[in-house]
């Protein structure tokens, strides 16, 4: 590559750390954060029952934990998919 040619994915080197990755997703998708810090609150949540569950089996505490969470996730991608088709095909952006 000569030093007059500038590189094609200039953009893309300059944005590589994480927290720029994560910031850009955010402003992208918002509802994949979301729906992470959700996952994260349910199990923390779930860990922190673990020991106060009473009678209950662990088996079935950590069912209804998994259950908890991949319908906290699920939920923010389906949201977050409504989301993206409302901006799309109702607010459409002028070009």
């Amino acid at each position: 590559m000569s030093p007059s040619q500038e590189p094609v994915y200039s953009e893309y080197e300059a944005d590589t750390s994480q927290t720029s990755k994560l910031i850009r997703k955010f402003k992208e998708t918002p509802f994949v954060p979301i729906g992470m810090a959700g996952f994260v609150a349910v199990v923390g949540y779930g860990l922190y029952r673990l020991k106060h569950r009473g009678e209950m089996k662990m088996s079935l505490h950590l069912i209804h934990m998994r259950v908890a969470a991949q319908g906290f996730v699920v939920g923010a991608i389906t949201c977050g998919v409504l989301y993206s088709m409302f901006r799309e095909y109702v607010v459409k952006p002028k070009e």
